[in-house]
C-alpha cells in the first residue's frame, strides 16, 4: 500500500487544541524601556500575531498601512493614558524607534 502524504485530521478537544486568539489574556505583556525622545520612558508591548490582525491601522513610525492579517506590535506608554492610548507599529518601525529622527517643517 502507498504511503499517505496527506496529514490527517486531529480529533477535537486533543492536545493540540488552541485557545480563541481574540482572548485578551492569550498575548504576553512586556516592558520595555526608551525611545529617542525619551530615554527613561517606560512602554507596554505585546505582539500580535497575523491571525489575530483583523482590523487596518495606520503604523505612527513611517505612517504606512498596517493591512489585516499582517503580525505588528501594540504599544503604549505606562505613563499617560495607558492601555487607552495604544498605538499599533509595524515590528520593524517600532524596532528602529530609538534611531528615528523627526524632522519638523517650520512655515
Amino acid at each position: 500500500m502507498p504511503r499517505r502524504n496527506i496529514p490527517r485530521r486531529r480529533e477535537r478537544g486533543g492536545s493540540s487544541a488552541r485557545p480563541p486568539l481574540s482572548h485578551a489574556g492569550v498575548f504576553s505583556t512586556r516592558i520595555e524601556r526608551g525611545d529617542g525622545f525619551d530615554p527613561s520612558a517606560e512602554y507596554s508591548v505585546r505582539d500580535i500575531p497575523g491571525a489575530a490582525a483583523a482590523k487596518t491601522y495606520r503604523c505612527p513610525g513611517c505612517d504606512q498601512i498596517i493591512p489585516a492579517g499582517m503580525p505588528h506590535v501594540v504599544a503604549w506608554r505606562n505613563m499617560h493614558g495607558g492601555e487607552e492610548d495604544r498605538r499599533h507599529w509595524h515590528k520593524g518601525c517600532w524596532n528602529g524607534r530609538r534611531t528615528r529622527t523627526v524632522t519638523r517643517r517650520w512655515s
